[in-house]
């Protein structure tokens, strides 16, 4: 039976995708994994990051989460599996981190410059500022429907970045190897698709 089929199994067969939880959606991300039957646990230590063959970082706040990732001891060990290969599925501010140039972030901010991009902070604007939208996705055959919360810009993409979608001509969703970012919240909706996708490409 293919993943995603079926009833929910959170301990289905396969591999093991972790989700970051220091700060943000992490347990909405869980959930959508768990409907496609993976194995999701959530990864707050060293020690835990070893057991997932993937990671999703979720949405939230960057400066934190990178701070966060300092002071738990998680990022060197993080952006050594990340410089292995490991896939990534990087969310809103998980785009931020996994790419290789960020745009009014803090001074001490950190990132894992695992896809050639740039993109500016917060560059759709504040709280207030956010919106929902229909994308056409590459490899789904009807509109994904995306929630944008403090989304960043992307600005540049690199040589042999492929851009899955766009919203107003902007890339907002892309891939590179093992890594996939969208400037947008996927675990937001019933729609498990692009999670689905990521699976696909493990």
């Amino acid at each position: 039976m293919p993943i995603g089929a079926g009833e929910p199994n959170p301990h289905g067969i396969g591999p093991i995708v972790g989700v970051l939880a220091l700060q943000g959606a992490f347990e909405v991300h869980q959930q959508r994994l768990h409907h496609l039957g993976v194995r999701a646990p959530l990864i707050r230590t060293p020690r835990e990051l070893e057991t997932v063959d993937a990671l999703v970082l979720p949405g939230g706040e960057s400066t934190t989460m990178s701070r966060l990732l300092t002071t738990s001891g998680l990022f060197d060990h993080l952006k050594g599996r990340l410089g292995d290969g490991m896939p990534v599925f990087g969310t809103c501010a998980g785009m931020i981190l996994c790419a290789t140039d960020v745009l009014d972030a803090r001074s001490d901010q950190r990132g894992f410059d695992v896809i050639d991009l740039t993109v500016r902070r917060n560059g759709y604007g504040r709280q207030l500022d956010s919106f929902e939208a229909d994308l056409e996705v590459e490899g789904l055959e009807t509109p994904f429907h995306a929630v944008f919360i403090r989304a960043p810009l992307v600005e540049r993409v690199g040589d042999g970045v492929e851009v899955l979608a766009r919203h107003d001509g902007v890339p907002v969703l892309v891939r590179s190897g093992p890594c996939t970012v969208a400037a947008f919240h996927p675990e937001l909706t019933d729609d498990a698709r692009l999670h689905q996708l990521f699976l696909e490409h493990l």
